[in-house]
């Protein structure tokens, strides 16, 4: 079973990228550590391929050596705060159209090499200096849930239910940029996630 993570820099998180077993130190790694205790005689090979500051169209580029080369049962992706966020930092205007087709044609690829695609929602969180993202990264969130939830073998929600535990408690609990999860918000990605590997292992 080999099970590939991919995504920007919430799955990269810190990896050793001259050490291919190396999961960094975020989700990816709390996934790894609750799934292996739980089928012990599963040989479970666990490859991150994400890579921080990358846009879906970055995915797209690099899918086929980084993903289905590997010939993964299941991919598990994360991608597209950057969409937004390189808009309002670097002035790269986010072309919603040219969103839409290179996320559609990103999954279709994933699927079409015949794995389980897990596709976790990107979400943002109230920081100050985020809010003024939030009408941007809405569109394109409705993009990706349309997409996602039709060609995805499952769909993981998450920017409703940060920004909903984000009513009651600090969103520094979760993640201090707003982007960017804490250990906690970490934890939070890896249980929901895991719940949806869960379905389709053996």
């Amino acid at each position: 079973m080999r099970i590939v993570f991919f995504g920007d820099s919430i799955t990269d998180c810190d990896r050793d990228r001259q050490d291919p077993k190396s999961l960094g130190c975020g989700y990816a790694k709390m996934l790894a550590d609750k799934l292996r205790p739980i089928y012990p005689d599963t040989d479970i090979d666990l490859i991150n391929k994400g890579v921080s500051g990358d846009e879906v169209s970055d995915l797209l580029k690099r899918v086929d050596g980084d993903v289905i080369a590997l010939e993964p049962d299941v991919v598990v992706m994360m991608i597209g705060i950057n969409n937004t966020i390189h808009q309002f930092k670097n002035g790269k205007i986010l072309d919603f159209e040219t969103f839409r087709s290179d996320f559609r044609e990103l999954l279709t690829r994933i699927k079409a090499s015949g794995c389980v695609l897990i596709f976790l929602e990107p979400f943002l969180l109230p920081a100050p200096d985020k809010k003024r993202m939030r009408p941007v990264f809405a569109k394109e969130l409705q993009i990706i849930n349309d997409i996602g939830l039709e060609i995805a073998d499952e769909f993981v929600a998450y920017d409703e239910m940060f920004n909903g535990l984000c009513q009651t408690r600090k969103y520094t609990e979760y993640s201090e940029d707003g982007v960017h999860p804490t250990y906690e918000g970490s934890m939070i990605i890896a249980d929901q996630a895991i719940k949806a590997i869960r379905k389709h292992l053996m």
